[in-house]
């Protein structure tokens, strides 16, 4: 008998734990070489176990154990094979003339009965009882008929209702259902990592908070313009984000300071920027990275972000998608947030956070008019980045979302870079 010991792979540096998520197959299933085993949760990922040979295995680990990267957590017995799949033989074709059958009456779900000269399905309601049932708003699968033929009668929407069938008015008045009762859920690894982190951030920088708005007009614009022609093209929509990361590249080259990091008691400006997309997974939050976003065009920032979205919510996010990064955005205006204060995703030393978009009277050239405005912040690490570097990146970006032939232009305007300004 020849036995397979599957040991926990290693999630990358750094990590010496990960959890048991989910276990796919169970002791004594016999499975194929490559079948998913288990889900492993590391600090940074979710991870798969998949089987190194064919045979019948035996788990040695619980769902939600915590174990070692390099334990052994199942056996495989490759004595065992899998049943080869058998062809399901087609049906003989019979030559036969068939014999009519006779034709059966169509029953609805609800039984029918006779009764006397009158017939009722069972479960219909009197007169009487329809009306309560109907200011009350309960269905008559809720209840049980004691009347003649099965029909509910008033005496037991009555009833029901004395025994505290809920009914429309009390689900209005108060969705919880009364009870004391306490839930406890084991922190993920994620979970667990990202709160270590976050206080880390706070204890550990300098970190300060700095605002400004932006007239979204011309980025509603171009949108409404370009968004049938755009996705014809590429097959996605444009939207928000890549305007977004397209301005903050280009403000990046201007404040380098914004897009450096303190590496002990040096400071790293990085001659190129990958962007962390910040985006809300079922298991958590997540900051996949795009690399090299000042070389991209918005269709492959567009593009690259649904491609990253689509792994996070479907959990196939790797350790190589979220690792480096050299500066983050967030948008909490998908949730309806009008203004926050995001921390910084460590190492970076900045993260610039979005909110929703608003329709205020704003004062343009004396006049006042209705335009789509936008709360944006830069959280930023004092230590690296001052508040001149902080308020001017702030206001680069400003500057090319309400003008976004800026970007093109190295943040000037068409004229400017025309008259050599």
């Amino acid at each position: 008998m020849a036995i397979v010991e599957l040991k926990v792979p290693s999630p990358g540096e750094s990590i010496t734990e990960v959890v048991i998520a989910r276990w796919v197959k169970n002791t004594g299933d016999v499975v194929e070489k490559d079948e998913v085993l288990a889900e492993i949760d590391s600090d940074k990922a979710t991870l798969t176990l998949n089987a190194e040979e064919s045979g019948k295995i035996e788990v040695l680990a619980a769902e939600g154990d915590t174990v070692k990267v390099g334990q052994v957590v199942v056996k495989i017995d490759t004595s065992v094979k899998p049943e080869a799949k058998k062809e399901t033989p087609k049906a003989e074709v019979k030559t036969e003339a068939k014999k009519e059958e006779p034709k059966k009456e169509t029953v609805t779900s609800s039984a029918v009965e006779k009764s006397g000269d009158k017939t009722y399905a069972t479960g219909t309601p009197s007169v009487a009882a329809a009306k309560i049932m109907a200011e009350n708003n309960i269905k008559g699968n809720q209840l049980n008929g004691t009347g003649k033929d099965g029909r509910i009668t008033k005496q037991d929407v009555l009833a029901a209702l004395s025994n505290g069938l809920p009914t429309a008015a009390k689900v209005l008045i108060n969705s919880w259902q009364g009870g004391r009762e306490k839930e406890k859920v084991k922190m993920t690894s994620l979970r667990k990592t990202v709160a270590k982190r976050l206080v880390a951030v706070k204890n550990e920088t300098a970190m300060l908070t700095t605002f400004n708005e932006v007239d979204m007009s011309e980025i509603y614009a171009i949108r409404a313009k370009y968004k049938d022609k755009f996705k014809e093209v590429y097959g996605t929509n444009v939207g928000f984000m890549s305007f977004f990361t397209k301005a903050v590249t280009e403000a990046l080259f201007h404040y380098p300071a914004v897009n450096g990091m303190i590496d002990g008691e040096e400071i790293v400006y990085n001659k190129y920027v990958d962007i962390g997309i910040a985006v809300s997974a079922p298991k958590g939050l997540m900051v996949p990275v795009l690399r090299n976003a000042e070389l991209m065009s918005i269709a492959e920032i567009e593009k690259g972000i649904k491609d990253l979205a689509v792994k996070a919510r479907d959990g196939k996010l790797t350790i190589e998608d979220m690792t480096g990064g050299t500066f983050t955005i967030t948008n909490g205006g998908v949730f309806g947030s009008m203004m926050s204060t995001p921390i910084i995703n460590p190492p970076q030393s900045a993260i610039l956070g979005m909110h929703n978009v608003v329709e205020r009277p704003m004062a343009v050239n004396g006049q006042v008019v209705i335009r789509p405005m936008m709360y944006i912040a830069l959280s930023y690490d004092h230590r690296i980045i001052d508040g001149r570097e902080s308020v001017g990146f702030l206001v680069k970006v400003k500057e090319m979302l309400e003008n976004p032939s800026r970007i093109l232009f190295g943040g000037k305007l068409p004229e400017e870079v025309l008259l050599g300004l």
